[in-house]
């Protein structure tokens, strides 16, 4: 039960509020990993950045499982396998920034996509963190049975040979 695994990997391409890079983000998630795409749209009513409510301002992705592993270890190719201690959360969830989708081993410069980075999110969990989840009966993970930064940083140093710094 202390086994710690992959929960999802959620790719995140923000666009601002520009219709043709929300166009081009869908296009280049759906070429990365065959997956239908979710908008993100504007959910407060605030003319601060002039973007209105409801308008798509950005493209999202979720894998799981296999394709999931599969893109992470390629994601951890992308930035030379290292990661900064930084980038964890104290919940031992961890996110980094890819700056150009061609730094991806084994993906092609598509001249209808241009030149997009992405931001890749994991979250992790251990068996029984569904309690927080279930229908009924629903519980807090209990504190012991929590991940902490230090325990996803071994983790990932273990399981993918990443370099973690600082």
């Amino acid at each position: 039960m202390r086994q710690i695994r992959i929960e999802k990997v959620v790719l995140n391409i923000g666009c601002g509020g520009d219709l043709q890079k929300v166009e081009k983000a869908e296009k280049l998630l759906k070429y990365l990993t065959g997956r239908e795409k979710v908008l993100i749209t504007k959910s407060k009513r605030r003319s601060t950045f002039g973007i209105a409510k409801g308008k798509p301002i950005g493209v999202k992705v979720t894998l799981r499982k296999k394709k999931a592993l599969e893109f992470l270890k390629k994601a951890f190719a992308a930035i030379d396998n290292k990661l900064k201690a930084s980038w964890f959360d104290e919940e031992g969830n961890f996110s980094f920034g890819i700056k150009e989708y061609i730094d991806l081993p084994g993906v092609k410069y598509k001249p209808e996509i241009g030149m997009l980075g992405m931001d890749v999110c994991v979250t992790l969990e251990r068996p029984g963190f569904r309690i927080k989840r279930r229908k009924v009966q629903k519980r807090k993970i209990p504190k012991e049975h929590r991940i902490s930064k230090e325990e996803a940083i071994e983790w990932v140093k273990k399981t993918f040979g990443v370099e973690v710094e600082g």
